[in-house]
């Protein structure tokens, strides 16, 4: 009897081979290479994020009232079967494209949990991109700062094991205490014309691996209400000296993750959110580099999708490079479409519009770790 083979199962055999000839799983240095692998998140047993002031400054304070009373409940089933349709259709495209596509495992996010300081629910594994972050051939686990994310990358242990034994670098941050230390008990979101305020203190390093996008030997970051500045440091001294990690001062009054903000779309070409991004105070070292201003994204009516968003409108600018030309963007956003055609690009339509419940779109909600190319600096 010949068993079938589990999706997403590494065999023995392909193990071995991996091993003899040295070759890492893991193998993606920038956003634009031809993706190979990608790992995709999952809705099953996704739970209402708790009303820690670090989750709700994000929000507005109406949505925030609504998810305090709603935290540690599932979603509701309307919201979650509208967004695996969507996602279902997003990672058959993905294997049509001839991508391997990873899996999580399920779990219940919820699982109550804690610490010595304190105790949460969970909230999803929809958006690998936030927990790890990928350089080259090693995988890093990010210390997250929103308490209820702390054991989240647990549910991709089957996943990060298997790349580890077939060769790939396997690294972990240091898990953070997330004490009240961490957060400014006196923090508010900023009114407009405002200095940007953020929630986070520099009690220790926290980041997520989102506010984090690669161009080879050039990372580039945005301090937000989730990454601190020691958290950059420890990404900078990580990396060492063959890496330069370069702050995009943000203008968000709520900023958490840089691909709303500024995306690199190809070698020279970099998207970038006019809101949020000054552009005579970008990086001396993308001088040569084509400023994308990113259009105006339209609207959606759905309220339900209001009242569970946890982005901004600026989802529009979450897509995923397929290769230099080839991107798959959100099919609602018909603006971003036409721009990214105007700019030489070959857009992708796609839905995935009701996942920003779960926390992003077609960037977040996946992990890019092979792509065929090699690290190179694009700014020397």
């Amino acid at each position: 009897m010949t068993l079938a083979r589990r999706p997403g199962v590494t065999t023995a055999a392909e193990t071995a081979r991996s091993t003899e000839t040295g070759a890492s799983p893991v193998n993606s240095h920038n956003e634009w290479d031809p993706l190979e692998e990608v790992v995709v998140g999952r809705l099953e047993g996704a739970t209402i994020p708790s009303n820690h002031p670090v989750v709700t400054c994000n929000i507005p304070r109406w949505a925030a009232h609504l998810q305090g009373r709603a935290a540690g409940l599932r979603y509701p089933r309307v919201l979650v079967e509208r967004a695996q349709r969507e996602l279902d259709r997003f990672i058959a495209l993905l294997e049509a494209l001839d991508i391997t596509v990873r899996r999580p495992d399920v779990v219940d996010h919820r699982q109550r949990f804690g610490t010595p300081d304190w105790s949460s629910r969970g909230f999803c594994n929809s958006c690998p991109r936030d927990s790890m972050l990928v350089v080259g051939d090693e995988i890093i686990e990010t210390p997250m700062a929103w308490p209820c994310r702390y054991f989240e990358t647990h549910s991709y242990r089957t996943i990060l094991k298997d790349y580890f034994r077939r060769g790939a670098r396997w690294t972990a941050a240091p898990k953070p205490q997330l004490t009240d230390d961490l957060f400014d008990a006196d923090f508010s979101v900023p009114a407009a014309g405002e200095p940007v305020r953020r929630i986070l203190t520099e009690f220790e390093p926290v980041f997520d691996a989102a506010d984090f996008v690669r161009a080879g030997r050039d990372l580039f970051v945005t301090r937000s209400n989730v990454t601190n500045g020691m958290g950059i440091d420890w990404v900078r001294r990580h990396l060492g000296p063959g890496y330069r990690v370069h702050e995009i001062e943000s203008r968000c009054r709520t900023p958490m993750h840089i691909d709303t903000t500024f995306v690199p779309l190809a070698p020279g070409k970099v998207l970038v959110n006019p809101e949020y991004v000054d552009v005579d105070r970008l990086p001396d070292v993308l001088g040569s580099w084509d400023i994308l201003i990113a259009p105006e994204p339209e609207p959606t009516d759905n309220l339900l999708l209001k009242a569970t968003s946890l982005c901004g409108k600026w989802l529009s600018m979450n897509v995923l490079m397929i290769d230099e030309k080839r991107v798959i963007a959100e099919r609602h956003h018909t603006g971003m479409l036409r721009a990214l055609e105007r700019w030489g690009f070959e857009p992708v339509p796609c839905d995935l519009l009701h996942y920003a419940a779960f926390g992003g779109s077609f960037h977040c909600a996946t992990l890019d770790v092979r792509r065929r190319g090699t690290l190179e600096s694009y700014f020397d």
